[in-house]
């Protein structure tokens, strides 16, 4: 079973402007006029197409944002930067090694084919294969990440001192000092229900059932459409499409790429639920196959086990003082994401920092109203919680720290100041870098975005022009 859903409406956008890109470029090599053949953008040398912009900005929206199209000045000005940047690269001898754009290629063609709900799938939206896809993308990869190898050299010497820190903090007016929301520092440690052997076999035998029919004669995908219950494949016949072995978790991928065309698994077991697969054809290192899904339900049974065992390592806590809160979410909790990291939640906006704060309107509305009702230093017995997915586990919870809204101040949010005091310095000093380089590079800006705000000053004066070589 796949490790990540499928976005259709988000993939179709992609795909859509994707397709309309290469159009386009196609109708610039081959000297053929196509509407959306149309040059935005001149940095030097290098072209950046109307295409090129319509595909960023179908990203924009697929991410769930509003259509704005005064995005798309930010986005011809994200892609002048990168022009400038990459330029200056091969001037600076800046290079990014072969294996580094392939990997970056291979990261986003997984996504695409996740989403998409197979390769042959993403192939059908593309009008081309994978491999021809990848090929057309990767010089535009390998410029984006050499330019991202650019700013970081031109950044590469700042450094933020406390002095730094100050007189940031110091200029901004006392009215226009921001306000942090309430944020808390939260831990927990997760019980989720398990079913014993005696519970599972009544849906490992509906699985075992389904394939027995299936090698009678019955057609695969008419009953994955009826009785499978993986939403992402289930009305396709249980189609996967092609996918890599990455794709799929352990115990599926063993059996996809163990079998050959058109043998099936039997049934077999993953933390999704029950499942039996059949391989439709090979391709490289990737497989194409179906699957039918059973997902066991919990019974009221396991979640009385799973409560008993969560009210016993809450006495170890509290009552006989064994264990503390961090130790016990290493030995019991069956979150992943937390328990090595003694149980701490992450503010999700915020992962690179590793930060453990979290403004209360962030966290799981159900923790929310519990942790509202407690103070820093307490740990709550073990409750039923439903996440956002319907399903359901006893958790413990930990308030290691409270902050209540506030106006910045220098002494109590001191790591955040320091952040943006750092991020305005790295912006200053890009922002000087490009100043000076446009002054030395031909730049022409298609009319339609010459009145956006954000690209006043960009484009080369016509007096200039000639001074100024492309």
């Amino acid at each position: 079973m796949r490790k990540i859903g499928v976005t259709i409406l988000g993939f179709i956008l992609l795909i859509t402007a994707a397709k309309a890109q290469q159009t386009a470029k196609d109708s610039v090599y081959t000297g053929k006029k196509h509407t959306l053949d149309k040059i935005a953008g001149v940095v030097g040398s290098s072209i950046i197409l109307q295409s090129d912009i319509e595909l960023k900005y179908a990203s924009y929206l697929a991410q769930g944002n509003a259509p704005n199209p005064a995005i798309k000045c930010q986005i011809l000005q994200n892609f002048l930067t990168q022009k400038l940047l990459a330029q200056q690269a091969v001037i600076d001898s800046i290079d990014v090694k072969d294996d580094e754009v392939d990997n970056d290629v291979d990261r986003r063609m997984r996504s695409m084919i996740q989403r998409a709900g197979g390769q042959d799938r993403l192939e059908k939206f593309l009008g081309r294969s994978v491999i021809q896809y990848k090929d057309e993308i990767r010089p535009d990869i390998r410029e984006e990440l050499t330019a991202q190898k650019m700013q970081q050299k031109i950044t590469a010497n700042v450094n933020t001192t406390p002095q730094d820190v100050k007189t940031f903090f110091n200029k901004i007016p006392t009215d226009s000092l921001p306000t942090f929301n309430k944020e808390v520092e939260v831990g927990q440690i997760v019980f989720n229900p398990k079913l014993n052997k005696e519970e599972k076999e009544a849906f490992r035998q509906k699985a075992e059932e389904l394939l027995a029919r299936i090698k009678k004669g019955e057609d695969f995908g008419a009953l994955a459409r009826l009785y499978s219950q993986d939403p992402g494949s289930a009305v396709e016949g249980g189609d996967l499409g092609f996918a890599d072995r990455n794709t799929f978790v352990k115990e599926f991928a063993s059996w996809a790429f163990k079998l050959r065309a058109g043998e099936l698994s039997p049934v077999f077991e993953t933390e999704y639920g029950f499942h039996f697969l059949q391989v439709i054809d090979r391709r490289g290192e990737q497989v194409h196959v179906r699957h039918i899904l059973i997902i066991p339900t919990i019974t009221q049974e396991s979640l009385n086990r799973t409560k008993a065992k969560a009210d016993s390592i809450y006495t170890l806590m509290m009552h006989n003082k064994k264990i503390d809160f961090s130790t016990a979410a290493a030995y019991y909790s069956d979150d992943k994401e937390t328990k090595y990291n003694g149980g701490m939640l992450l503010n999700a906006q915020n992962v690179e920092t590793r930060t453990t704060y979290i403004p209360t309107d962030r966290l799981e509305p159900e923790v929310a109203l519990t942790v509202d009702t407690m103070k820093a230093g307490n740990i709550t017995p073990a409750k039923l919680y439903t996440g956002a997915d319907g399903k359901k586990s006893y958790r413990i919870l930990y308030l290691k720290s409270s902050t209540d809204a506030h106006k910045a101040s220098l002494t109590s949010d001191y790591p955040k100041i320091k952040e943006y005091a750092t991020n305005d310095k790295i912006n200053r000093t890009v922002s000087q870098w490009f100043q000076k380089r446009r002054k030395q590079t031909f730049i022409k800006i298609d009319p339609e975005y010459q009145g956006c705000p954000s690209l006043i000053g960009w484009p080369t004066p016509i007096t200039a022009a000639n001074e100024v070589k492309p």
